[in-house]
């Protein structure tokens, strides 16, 4: 997790350090609304990403304390990504992005 002396002065500007490239928010988004997801859950709703892409960015989010990674004493081992309830916060942004983007689509 970063300390507030690494992150930008601006509240914008940390949002976007956050979760500003395309796969953090669809990883994001994936976690929103349709809850708990497995490394493959993701492969398969974002096709375009790839392996190395993902684990660094489900890291990236784990570390800022966006995201949560259970795992579990299985065998083959289980993991489980998670929104954290810091994560969970973003809920308006995205809600508002969804609403934006419905709205600009509609009107081109």
């Amino acid at each position: 997790m970063l300390t507030k002396d690494e992150l930008p002065e601006c509240p914008v500007a940390t949002t976007v350090r956050l979760i500003g490239n395309k796969w953090k928010l669809l990883i994001v988004r994936n976690l929103m609304y349709d809850g708990k997801q497995r490394f493959k859950d993701f492969i398969k709703s974002i096709p375009a990403i790839s392996k190395k892409v993902l684990t660094d960015n489900l890291r990236s989010l784990e570390d800022d304390g966006l995201i949560e990674r259970e795992v579990f004493a299985e065998v083959p081992p289980r993991v489980e990504y998670s929104l954290s309830p810091l994560g969970q916060s973003l809920k308006p942004i995205l809600d508002a992005m969804y609403d934006w983007g419905t709205n600009y689509k509609k009107s081109v």
